[in-house]
């Protein structure tokens, strides 16, 4: 799961990058709306909200913002309605792309991402052609100096996880979808705290870039994550740590 991996500590510093830029603020705030509008409200009931609010709270969204987010979705207060919409593609390389959105104009956001695909050496592909590819899995990151890792292991598939893979910080946590709920509980009632918790769509088998198409390939991925109607964006890219690092 090394690309994986890889993927995933990107992922992170760019949520901490966009945290300070206020851009996650909005795409929380989306996520959360939308959680609430399709299962109420109260998080205890909504697994869904649970996560999102979870999420914004650990990026320090204002209590009041996750209020209002969770009223829009509930009727309560005057929203915009969204559209989840998920787009498949390919990277350069022929790396596989699927790019996740919530969006108020499915007109412009399609317009939008194909261009984004198509500046990059890419293109977008039919519904399906990629998705294959991927499993979707819960995927949970506890920093190693936080957790016994004998003790995490044991606590984490007794509560039903998959897998514990080892990294050089991080110790990753997969789950099935199913399961998510119950291994993330067992890991907070444990009193270990989690630096992601997530249901994600990790790859079955990585494609290797280096030079130029690696550069082209996280200059993609930038790119459709600065997009505002993009929620999620999952590809299946192996990217040589000197490269990763100096983007």
């Amino acid at each position: 799961m090394s690309g994986h991996s890889k993927w995933a500590t990107t992922k992170h510093k760019k949520a901490a990058t966009d945290a300070k830029r206020g851009k996650i603020f909005t795409k929380l705030a989306k996520e959360i709306t939308v959680a609430a509008k399709l299962g109420g409200g109260d998080p205890a009931g909504n697994p869904r909200l649970r996560t999102a609010v979870a999420k914004a709270k650990g990026v320090s969204l204002p209590a009041e913002n996750i209020k209002r987010a969770i009223q829009k979705g509930t009727g309560e207060l005057p929203g915009v309605s969204y559209e989840e919409i998920t787009y498949e593609g390919y990277g350069p390389g022929g790396v596989a792309v699927i790019v996740e959105v919530m969006t108020d104009n499915r007109n412009r956001t399609v317009s939008e991402i194909r261009n984004i695909f198509s500046k990059a050496a890419g293109n977008m592909g039919e519904a399906g052609c990629v998705s294959w590819m991927f499993h979707k899995k819960g995927y949970l990151v506890v920093n190693r100096a936080k957790a016994d890792e004998d003790k995490l292991m044991t606590l984490a598939l007794d509560a039903g996880a998959e897998d514990m893979q080892t990294e050089e910080d991080n110790f990753a946590i997969t789950t099935a979808p199913n399961d998510f709920e119950k291994v993330k509980k067992a890991i907070e009632d444990a009193g270990i705290a989690q630096d992601a918790a997530e249901i994600t769509m990790i790859p079955q088998t990585y494609v290797k870039l280096e030079g130029k198409d690696a550069q082209q390939m996280l200059r993609l991925v930038e790119t459709l994550e600065d997009n505002d109607d993009v929620q999620n964006v999952y590809a299946n890219f192996d990217i040589p740590d000197e490269i990763m690092n100096a983007e």
